[in-house]
């Protein structure tokens, strides 16, 4: 759907989706922060609890673990079935009790309680992609990095903004043309944007502040 279509200008549709936000949740990972959990350590876990599972889930059950046991040295003392107990909510959770408690084991073992803010160190733990350690070290250490979830991955190709086929292609796109300043916040915008505008089904198209730059790539039926 391109005929009649405003060039796409990117600070124009950053500009529009900050203000179309704000009455929506923030973010997992941003909203964690806000509560006092912003540690490099505590925004990694919190991003391994919140892969396949949905924010709704994942924060609520981040904070259930951290109340209880906030820092690594914490967890590193709980077993993997406390742990497991107290993220019960999340999806995998057997397997990612046994991921956070190595992650803990390791950050006090090996940097006494502190993990760096080193991509090359976060994504050696298991279960740690590109993602999450983007993610983490934007938001603890305003490192300037994309994090590509499904919403940032659906809405970015959905824009016509880039054209890939995967989250991780959409990352190496968007590194090429997102500019640097919004390599951080498009993840805090783009995941309550595409859980309640553009949505993966059903997008609310007559509600897009972006509607009249959007290429609608793949949209079929709207709202």
């Amino acid at each position: 759907m391109t005929e009649g279509k405003d060039p796409f200008e990117i600070d124009v549709a950053m500009g529009r989706i900050r203000d179309a936000v704000r009455p929506y949740p923030k973010a997992a990972m941003f909203e964690l922060k806000e509560r006092g959990y912003g540690t490099l350590f505590q925004q990694l876990v919190a991003c391994i609890l919140s892969i396949r599972t949905y924010d709704e889930v994942s924060l609520p059950t981040a904070l259930r673990l951290f109340e209880q046991a906030p820092h690594p040295e914490d967890i590193a003392s709980l077993t993997v079935g406390e742990i497991d107990d107290l993220i019960s909510a999340s999806s995998f959770h057997e397997a990612k009790a046994g991921q956070i408690l190595a992650i803990a084991k390791e950050a006090v073992d090996k940097y006494g309680g502190e993990l760096p803010p080193n991509a090359a160190v976060l994504t050696e733990f298991k279960g740690v992609g590109p993602k999450c350690s983007n993610l983490a070290l934007g938001v603890t250490a305003g490192q300037a990095r994309i994090s590509v979830d499904i919403h940032v991955h659906r809405v970015t190709n959905r824009w016509g903004y880039v054209e890939t086929t995967t989250p991780e292609a959409t990352l190496n796109a968007l590194e090429q043309v997102l500019p640097k300043g919004y390599w951080i916040e498009i993840n805090a915008l783009l995941v309550p944007f595409g859980k309640h505008v553009c949505t993966g089904k059903l997008p609310r198209c007559s509600d897009c502040p972006v509607l009249s730059m959007c290429r609608q790539v793949g949209v079929t039926a709207h709202r």
